[in-house]
């Protein structure tokens, strides 16, 4: 054999010996990512080959799969009462991909979940039977809190603050995820992306704003916990009218006739004075806060339940006059309706914490589990007593003050109204907030529920926590306790 035949006979050796190497990277490395890409045209056709497994609102499913008319995607997801639901499922599209808890579990409602199948079919490849997602979602405080936010921009969310199960998770305006479940919804999508409402936000998760006076709960709990005063009927130092450090700004309470000059935490949380909550965060001091906050979950990053929501956010790195705005739950203070409810609902359950979660099992198409959620998973935030002088404080609101709207025959109801400033120099219309808790002693039943209102149309005068976010509350917590 000649040198050139040899040189040929080589180089054509390597170019099949490299075309062998990358196919069997691609088939032994690669092969999953290119089936799981979401441009893969077999992944959504086999997605969609077959009716999807639903997820559950006690016992009954709202979610189903409708046959499509022609086209090579068989089925597509359908909804019962969407709009209700949608802050919970989410929505799965043949064009737009899914979110909530229609994407987290998407591989279990497929069929796709490599533990819903046998050795058999893992080796094959054969999709099984879908499984079922079952949620803690009660549907009366469901449709209790959507009926009551009615056609105001805003959220709530109502937990059992004992066994941390999400009761109700409602987020308005909503959207109806049937509309745009198909490949030809191209329409209804633009309108929804379009809206300056953003009806495709959870806003019961994924928007933090302001919480407001709201916040003062947490400031309490820090002020208890320290010993820098030994109960809520104690008398703080708290001049009114008081001075942000070290500027000229003095801080005006709402209702300017209020006993607030040295009030007790009581007297303060009843009517909400501004003065007393600042002071009490500057002599705390940041860190102080800021270590209560996330007690409490605040500046948590990995909040999942199992939806991730973004982070309720105490800041850092502030001066006095800063530190003292946070004490009222403004400057760089954020916070979801989700977060709120979770502080009421510590307080409620003697300063023990439950982790917040909206499904309770995961199961496959016989009904055994492939994933539970534990009720109860509890950690320490405050004392027993602390808990315990709080919730007096809280019914003192309710009983007496500025939380009046969420009183519910016959319960033990406390609350904490709240009215967040925002906007260049404060000029837009105030967030309404409202986070409470309610007890009946009869049955020992229990719910803790904070709500927000972004927006309701009215005029900026008549924005109030008691107005607006109490009466949402109070229709939720009533069907809680039932």
């Amino acid at each position: 054999m000649n040198k050139t035949i040899r040189r040929a006979s080589v180089f054509s050796l390597l170019l099949v010996l490299a075309l062998l190497g990358r196919a069997t990277w691609v088939q032994a490395y690669e092969g999953k990512a290119l089936a799981d890409n979401s441009k893969n045209r077999r992944k959504i056709i086999a997605q969609y080959a077959h009716p999807l497994g639903n997820i559950v609102v006690a016992g009954n499913p709202v979610t189903g799969s409708k046959e499509t008319k022609g086209g090579d995607l068989a089925y597509k997801r359908s909804y019962t009462d969407g709009e209700l639901y949608a802050a919970v499922t989410g929505y799965s599209s043949q064009a737009y991909g899914a979110t909530q808890l229609e994407g987290i579990y998407s591989g279990i409602l497929d069929g796709t979940d490599t533990r819903l199948k046998n050795p058999v079919d893992a080796l094959t490849g054969k999709q099984t039977d879908p499984g079922t997602v079952l949620t803690t979602i009660d549907p009366a405080v469901q449709k209790a809190g959507y009926e009551a936010l009615g056609n105001k921009k805003g959220a709530a969310v109502a937990i059992d603050p004992k066994t941390g199960r999400i009761l109700g998770m409602v987020s308005t305006p909503s959207y109806d995820p049937s509309k745009i479940a198909g490949l030809t919804d191209g329409k209804e999508w633009q309108r929804l992306t379009e809206d300056e409402d953003k009806p495709l936000v959870n806003r019961a998760l994924r928007q933090p704003l302001p919480p407001g006076s709201t916040f003062k709960l947490v400031v309490a709990a820090a002020a208890l916990e320290d010993g820098l005063y030994g109960s809520v009927d104690e008398a703080t130092d708290s001049p009114n009218p008081y001075t942000l450090p070290g500027t000229r700004t003095v801080l005006k309470n709402e209702n300017a006739s209020a006993p607030c000059e040295n009030a007790t935490i009581r007297t303060a949380l009843r009517y909400s004075c501004n003065n007393v909550f600042a002071k009490m965060a500057v002599d705390l001091g940041q860190d102080k806060m800021k270590a209560m906050a996330e007690k409490f979950g605040f500046n948590d990053k990995e909040l999942d339940v199992p939806v991730r929501a973004y982070a309720s956010v105490y800041p850092s790195k502030m001066d006095k006059a800063q530190t003292a705005l946070t004490g009222i739950g403004q400057f760089d203070v954020t916070a979801t309706p989700l977060q709120m409810a979770m502080v009421s609902a510590a307080i409620s359950n003697d300063g023990l914490m439950a982790s917040p979660h909206m499904v309770s099992q995961v199961v496959d198409a016989d009904g055994d589990a492939l994933q539970t959620y534990q009720d109860g998973d509890t950690r320490r935030i405050v004392s027993s007593d602390t808990a315990k002088q709080l919730r007096s404080a809280m019914r003192t609101v309710v009983d007496e003050g500025t939380g009046t709207n969420a009183a519910i025959s016959g319960k033990e109801v406390g609350g904490k109204t709240g009215t967040a400033q925002h906007g260049e120099n404060n000029s837009k219309t105030p967030y309404a907030w409202f986070t409470s808790y309610a007890k009946d002693p009869a049955t020992g039943k229990e719910v803790a529920v904070a709500v927000l209102i972004e927006d309701s149309g009215a005029a900026r005068s008549e924005v109030s926590g008691n107005g607006l976010a109490a009466p949402v509350a109070q229709k939720m917590m009533k069907a809680a306790l039932k």
